[in-house]
């Protein structure tokens, strides 16, 4: 019996003894993860210059509704870099994007980089900015609004296939794929592309201070290059994230030394494996393609 007894105490101090190094081992491991991953950086308390890319479609993104939000509050933040390399996207989502860019606006500067494509929802979060930075050749602009129908009611009646729609009213579920677009139909859709290319139009006018005449000239739709934006009024400068830290220094007082932090997607490695993951899940429920339903500002070149 005391053999047993001694034998239990050894093996409840060698379990103690193990749990301590599994305890040690783990914090080792997570140490080195948060190192390899460059997150120490993000638990210090000094200052240091925001930067967020937005990048591909534009929809409304709770997530990074979110982290510009946490931004903004951020008092170690002292500025916002936004690096926007997109085509478009809905116009809710352009809308969502520019209202949270000016939140963070209200509270600290916000320059915007331009990279090589930043059109239509994807300028208009631009414009939120302070400060709007643009390459030579950045394809910028295409102010305006689109909806694009597919119509096949008579490939359908060439294969001897009927679609036939009960509604309740002659504008319920209009436009429709299976029937061609009623008179009533094409000017209610009209009336809402003009409301939502008017809203656009309104927020470049106040954001980029530009007259009539001025803004009539890049109301069309059109594309630009940088250096034709600069000289449109759509932008300020021609550069890059220097540029965009030089004013920050020289019109704002924020040291051009201090640190540039990746926050949010486009981030670190993690924060960039984390978003992948989350997008990965989103799609196999959800085609980004249907995403953009409805009214969409976005540019792509149209190839016949």
């Amino acid at each position: 019996m005391a053999l047993d007894a001694d034998y239990l105490i050894d093996r409840r101090r060698l379990k103690r003894r193990l749990s301590v190094w599994r305890g040690v081992g783990i914090l080792a491991v997570l140490l080195a993860a948060l190192a390899a991953f460059g997150r120490f950086a993000d638990l210090g308390g000094s200052d240091y210059v925001a930067r967020h890319s937005v990048k591909g479609l534009i929809a409304d993104d709770l997530r990074r509704h979110r982290t510009l939000a946490a931004i903004a509050g951020d008092d170690d933040a002292r500025a916002l870099i936004v690096r926007i390399d997109s085509p478009g996207g809905t116009l809710a989502g352009g809308e969502a994007l520019y209202r949270s860019l000016r939140a963070v606006a209200e509270r600290k500067p916000v320059v915007a980089v331009l990279g090589g494509v930043a059109t239509s929802a994807g300028y208009m979060a631009a414009i939120a900015a302070d400060r709007l930075v643009a390459r030579r050749s950045t394809i910028t602009g295409s102010i305006g609004v689109v909806m694009q129908l597919t119509e096949i009611s008579g490939l359908l009646e060439t294969l001897g296939v009927g679609a036939e729609t009960i509604r309740s009213g002659p504008l319920k579920a209009m436009p429709s794929g299976f029937e061609k677009l009623s008179d009533d139909g094409r000017r209610v859709l009209e009336a809402l592309i003009a409301d939502g290319h008017a809203m656009f139009l309104e927020l470049v006018a106040e954001r980029r201070g530009l007259d009539d005449a001025a803004l009539q000239k890049v109301a069309d739709g059109r594309v630009l290059t940088g250096r034709q934006a600069l000289e449109a009024g759509l932008v300020d400068a021609i550069g890059g994230q220097s540029e965009a830290l030089a004013w920050l220094d020289s019109e704002k007082g924020i040291a051009r030394n201090l640190p540039v932090r990746d926050v949010g997607a486009g981030g670190s490695r993690l924060g960039r494996m984390l978003d992948r993951m989350a997008a990965l899940g989103e799609r196999t429920i959800f085609s980004e393609r249907l995403t953009l339903d409805g009214l969409v500002s976005v540019w792509h070149a149209q190839i016949r």
